[in-house]
């Protein structure tokens, strides 16, 4: 990009012309041909450090305060340095006539976006959000990857109030979108589902006119949505209106899960790596979006065999004779349901055991919103509930009050991997889930550690 392409981007003017290889928030990485944006996070203000890009050779530096010392000239003052990140990201993806699609939701976006991706690499070299890159500044990084050999982009959108996605689909301009759910993540900052669904409506607005928008058939908010400006596609498993269907669905084994797409262009069989329904919602999102940038249905619904989970979404981990799964990335009332339906359906020699601690951001119901998860969790053929963390302690309560013989909560994580630790037998799966702030996955190193030392 040019810096004066940049500074436009900003609102902001520059005094010199300079070619620009890099857009970098670590002060550390600025350097001859680079532009430094400051961003204020939590601990550390990126403007403290603006001063050093200057003296490591950046070109510009993006702030919003004044730098004492710094030359005018190569100081871009801006009112927030998130959204001129996310400016400076759209306008280098305008370099870029390639299809993209947006993905949002409350749940299963990360899902989406891998499958999306199996099925457009089918045809094209295809751009994705790595990891949780998937914010205010993990999209515009992302689209900073963008290059040449590029022919298509899935990018994930998260949120935690309004405007946020709003921003990041100005800057992606999607040529398709999704959204996948609308649950209550989040509802301690909106108020209602009703108002999370208007914020992930938002992402229509970077959407062109008559564009394709896939939506979850099986959400009772995203059901009765209609547009007269994009093409609505609803997916789906229960609703029998939707236009995407899985049918036929049969588990195959412990890891994968075959069905049949009923879809205007026909009826495909495809076969996915991984377990439960709400994977299946997640694949036929990602068939829908490859159909309509022109990949032949049977190739789409193909290439879903090749979704493969990252980080610690439903990892599966055999270790001394037992299952782990690990599915502790996030959490919510949605998910953690989808979880117990997942495990109660999971064939396996001995018993079913879930390990959970408590769900985040749900504002002052969180307490019943447990509650309710540990009575649902009882109706389920599960054996064995085990819990830390104070609201879940809610669960437990929940789980007790329906009947559920074996349920337990416990006072801190050590004391729960003990617990796990000396009830697993071998034939045994045990299903770890939390929000990622509660970090279960520490319970699980800890789980690792102590048996091997066993």
């Amino acid at each position: 990009m040019k810096l004066s392409e940049i500074a436009a981007a900003v609102g902001a003017k520059a005094a010199r012309e300079a070619t620009v290889r890099a857009v970098v928030t670590d002060s550390r990485k600025a350097g001859t041909g680079t532009v430094f944006v400051a961003i204020r996070g939590e601990t550390l203000d990126g403007n403290d450090f603006a001063a050093d890009a200057l003296a490591n050779g950046a070109e510009a530096i993006v702030v919003d305060r004044p730098i004492p010392g710094a030359d005018p000239s190569r100081c871009f003052l801006v009112p927030d340095g998130k959204r001129a990140l996310i400016r400076i990201g759209g306008a280098y993806r305008s370099h870029f006539s390639i299809p993209f699609v947006g993905i949002t939701g409350s749940v299963g976006k990360t899902t989406t976006k891998e499958f999306t991706h199996a099925v457009l690499s089918a045809r094209y070299n295809t751009l994705k959000n790595e990891g949780n890159q998937n914010n205010e500044i993990g999209v515009p990084n992302t689209l900073f990857c963008l290059s040449p050999q590029h022919q298509a982009a899935v990018i994930e959108m998260g949120m935690s109030g309004f405007g946020e996605i709003r921003d990041l689909t100005l800057a992606v301009r999607p040529s398709v979108g999704i959204i996948t759910s609308i649950g209550v993540s989040h509802i301690e900052a909106l108020g209602s589902r009703e108002n999370i669904r208007k914020a992930k409506l938002e992402l229509l607005e970077g959407m062109p006119d008559g564009a394709p928008l896939f939506l979850c058939g099986d959400n009772d908010l995203l059901a009765p949505l209609r547009s007269e400006r994009l093409n609505i596609c609803h997916y789906g498993i229960e609703n029998t209106a939707c236009s995407i269907r899985a049918r036929e669905i049969q588990q195959q084994g412990e890891e994968s899960t075959s069905f049949v797409i009923e879809s205007p262009q026909g009826h495909f069989p495809a076969l996915i790596p991984t377990i439960g329904q709400h994977n299946i919602l997640d694949a036929l999102a990602a068939f829908g979006a490859g159909c309509a940038l022109g990949i032949d249905p049977a190739d789409a619904a193909a290439a879903l065999s090749h979704y493969r989970p990252t980080g610690m979404r439903q990892k599966q981990v055999p270790w001394h004779g037992v299952t782990i799964v690990e599915d502790c990335y996030n959490c919510s009332p949605d998910s953690l349901r989808a979880a117990a339906l997942t495990l109660a359906a999971y064939p396996c020699k001995g018993r079913k055991i879930l390990v959970v601690s408590d769900m985040l951001e749900l504002g002052d119901d969180a307490p019943a919103m447990h509650r309710e998860c540990g009575r649902f969790i009882a109706r389920q053929e599960i054996d064995l509930l085990l819990a830390c963390g104070p609201l879940s302690a809610y669960t437990v309560e929940g789980a007790d009050r329906m009947g559920m013989e074996r349920c337990c909560h416990y006072p801190n994580p050590d004391t729960l991997a003990d617990a796990v630790l000396h009830a697993i037998r071998p034939g045994d799966v045990v299903w770890f889930k939390a929000s990622r702030g509660m970090k279960l996955e520490e319970v699980i190193h800890t789980l690792y550690r102590k048996g091997e030392s066993r």
